[in-house]
């Protein structure tokens, strides 16, 4: 496994909980859109709307089981022989939320889905840097949303938490760089860096707190480190 070492300029970054009760507020989404959202398009847009609310941006969203739940429904309505609704289908797709987005949004700008299983958020952003180094003038904007599949498909290894995380790669809004790398597990970074269960717990962990975090998966290991931009 070759070594990959990169640095993100973080323009913005905005999270949701897995365990937050209240509802997102998505009020720039009509109405009509708003009520068939799944609660995983909802927290996306979210924190994407956070990051981004007018200026143009490409975007790169990243789940590991996107629309599952919904395509589950669809699934077992198909089987119970009840008939499937055209919206309901339309957004089971990995990157419903983009298309959402860039409508409410009138953005046409590019917009791809990443889905790498457990390693599908480290992936997402060499994805997002590799776009923003091809077009620095502009921003990149990287949604995670994920959320735990449905009990019927059992046990999944390395299985998401869930919640939402975005950031906007912006060079001339930067507050600080993400120092992110790829190596082989048995290449540990020098110092006491906390290790956690899941690449968006550790992500969240560096952007909280500053602090440097890892984790590390089927020989892989995954680091990224917080640097506060040079006064």
């Amino acid at each position: 496994m070759p070594d990959l070492h990169w640095t993100i300029p973080v323009g913005r970054w905005s999270s949701w909980p897995a365990t937050a009760s209240a509802t997102p507020d998505i009020g720039f989404i009509e109405p009509i859109v708003r009520r068939r959202l799944s609660t995983l398009s909802k927290v996306a847009l979210k924190v994407a709307h956070d990051c981004v609310a007018r200026e143009p941006a490409r975007v790169v969203f990243a789940s590991r089981h996107g629309e599952l739940r919904r395509t589950t429904d669809i699934l077992r309505s198909i089987s119970a022989g009840e008939p499937v609704s055209p919206t309901a289908f339309s957004l089971s797709v990995l990157n419903a939320m983009t298309g959402v987005f860039g409508i409410a949004r009138g953005d046409r700008s590019a917009a791809n889905a990443v889905s790498a299983g457990a390693q599908t958020l480290g992936y997402a952003m060499l994805e997002a840097y590799a776009q923003y180094e091809t077009q620095p003038a502009s921003p990149v904007l990287l949604v995670y949303a994920d959320e735990p599949a449905d009990l019927a498909y059992g046990t999944i290894e390395d299985e998401v938490q869930g919640g939402a995380i975005a950031l906007l790669l912006d060079r001339s809004e930067c507050t600080g760089h993400i120092v992110c790398s790829l190596s082989r597990a048995d290449e540990l970074p020098a110092g006491d860096i906390r290790s956690f269960p899941t690449q968006s717990q550790a992500l969240l962990h560096c952007l909280e707190t500053a602090q440097p975090a890892c984790w590390q998966h089927a020989g892989a290991l995954w680091h990224w480190s917080w640097h506060d931009r040079a006064a």
